[in-house]
């Protein structure tokens, strides 16, 4: 255990250290990230459009690369919030490579009236690939439903 000893002697006072532990390292690893926000329903549908661009302009800003996104529109809540029992529902998926933009855009989201709660994880590997799964399952959908509807306006022609 020679080598490993976690206690040091500094100027005579006996000190508990780990190894590695508050050493910095340098990583350039982007950590995938998903936040819903719910706006308050008394906003028009081009109040809550300069809502979400206003956010969407913070995470560019903060470099982080938006990688999805969905209005989910204006749903019931499960419960109350502010005496409100709707909300305008809105979903980022976004990459970044530190946690302060997660942070930057939480403290946005706090001195923002208008949102009424968010909510921001980090996905794990099989999150994002439940993420992409999801994402390309709506784009399927979408090319069908266009599909459909272009065949659908050639037979009655």
């Amino acid at each position: 255990m020679a080598g490993q000893d976690p206690f040091v002697i500094y100027r005579g006072i006996l000190t508990f250290a780990l190894p590695n532990k508050g050493v910095k390292q340098k990583t350039n690893i982007m950590y995938h990230y998903e936040t819903v926000f719910i706006l308050t329903p008394v906003l028009s549908e081009d109040q809550a459009k300069e809502a979400v661009g206003k956010f969407r302009k913070i995470l560019k800003d903060l470099g982080a690369n938006i990688i999805h996104e969905e209005s989910w529109g204006l749903r019931k809540l499960a419960y109350q919030i502010q005496k409100k029992s709707t909300g305008h529902y809105h979903l980022f998926e976004f990459s970044a490579a530190n946690g302060n933009v997660v942070a930057e855009l939480e403290v946005a989201f706090k001195r923002d009236e208008r949102v009424m709660r968010f909510l921001t994880v980090r996905l794990d590997k099989f999150g994002a690939a439940y993420a992409e799964k999801r994402r390309n399952k709506a784009k399927n959908a979408k090319k069908d439903a266009a599909a459909k509807a272009s065949s659908e306006k050639k037979e009655n022609a």
